[in-house]
């Protein structure tokens, strides 16, 4: 089953299904479109954190790379609008203002996600570990295109952090 955005000739789907508990955790940063916040940030991960009132803390970070000593970091929250679409989660970072975060394509054994949103601006690829696969970014660039995306600007993120 998929839910979809039409965009142009294209969808936008998201999984059917995402246990939270699984998705709890860090990830890595492995590939972006541009995004203010991270535009001058490398070694780039994402903590999820489950809340008691079932909604999710999100802990984003990096390095800058200018001064890879210096950590940006910014604290905000994720919650599921609708349980019965569960990859489709609103986050939230400064109130009131809500974005789109999308669960397009999720590994089995939560290795890695891409994630998208409806106006095609942003998109993340994350992943457990500091490299996927080059079959898996392959993968997942595929179908990200074959949603609509654009990726003539994206940034492969470093991670050669301690």
């Amino acid at each position: 089953m998929s839910f979809n955005t039409v965009h142009g000739q294209k969808n936008l789907t998201v999984v059917p299904t995402v246990d939270l508990q699984m998705y709890a955790g860090t990830w890595y940063e492995i590939a972006r479109l541009p995004f203010s916040f991270e535009s001058k940030l490398k070694c780039i991960t994402a903590t999820y954190s489950i809340r008691k009132d079932g909604n999710i803390d999100v802990l984003n970070k990096g390095h800058l790379i200018s001064d890879p000593g210096k950590i940006k970091s910014s604290n905000g929250k994720a919650f599921i609008p609708d349980k019965n679409v569960p990859a489709k989660l609103k986050v939230q970072f400064f109130w009131p203002f809500k974005g789109d975060y999308w669960i397009m394509e999720l590994d089995k054994n939560y290795k890695y996600v891409l994630i998208g949103e409806p106006s095609y601006k942003y998109l993340w690829i994350l992943a457990r570990e500091k490299k996927l696969d080059q079959s898996v970014m392959d993968k997942l660039f595929r179908k990200a295109t074959d949603s609509g995306y654009d990726l003539t600007n994206l940034i492969l993120t470093e991670q050669n952090c301690d």
